[in-house]
């Protein structure tokens, strides 16, 4: 099959290839709950030395720089009580941790989540981290601009591989809340 973007050697609906992703993620799409069908979530083999999105693009193809998406672990703070959240933004814009995030998470104080928490709370590789597949009680915060796309490149839950998933689907993940301003030009 054809990848709807990108040039990849291969891609696999993540319904038939679910051995190749790591047991929470192949969780996620086996009991993917949202309108748009599992099978058009698409996975493509990817080498794990061009997992960083700069890289990437100059190897995948560079139009895929508007088409990707960043999932990174937020940690939200207030009272002595911490929140942890996925937060999904294009990968042309950074996070607006200190305004949108905050606020939404109703913190005094947020910051990225630090690497080893977010991979032991996810059970997911550093760089690879994808919405799909989170702990099932942490809001995932999506950038509309995300949502508005046909398809959105991300992350696959490890290094190696990725996850081309409709736009509208992030707005079905559990959890998914979508917000304008998440994602603010670098």
């Amino acid at each position: 099959m054809d990848a709807p973007i990108g040039n990849f050697d291969e891609a696999t609906p993540a319904p038939d290839c679910l051995d190749e992703l790591i047991g929470p993620v192949a969780d996620a799409v086996r009991s993917w709950p949202g309108s748009v069908p599992a099978d058009q979530i698409i996975y493509v083999e990817t080498d794990p030395q061009w997992a960083d999105t700069a890289v990437f693009v100059e190897h995948y193809g560079r139009e895929l720089l508007e088409q990707s998406a960043n999932c990174v672990v937020v940690a939200g703070k207030r009272g002595g009580e911490t929140t942890l959240a996925a937060c999904v933004v294009l990968s042309t814009t950074r996070v607006d941790v200190n305004g949108v995030v905050r606020r939404q998470l109703g913190a005094r104080k947020a910051s990225f989540a630090a690497m080893d928490t977010a991979t032991g709370e996810t059970g997911m590789e550093y760089g690879g981290i994808t919405p799909l597949g989170l702990p099932g009680d942490w809001p995932v915060l999506v950038d509309s601009a995300v949502v508005d796309l046909p398809y959105v490149l991300v992350g696959s839950g490890r290094r190696r591989g990725k996850l081309l998933v409709p736009g509208k689907a992030f707005a079905e993940i559990p959890g998914a809340v979508v917000l304008e301003g998440l994602g603010v030009a670098v």
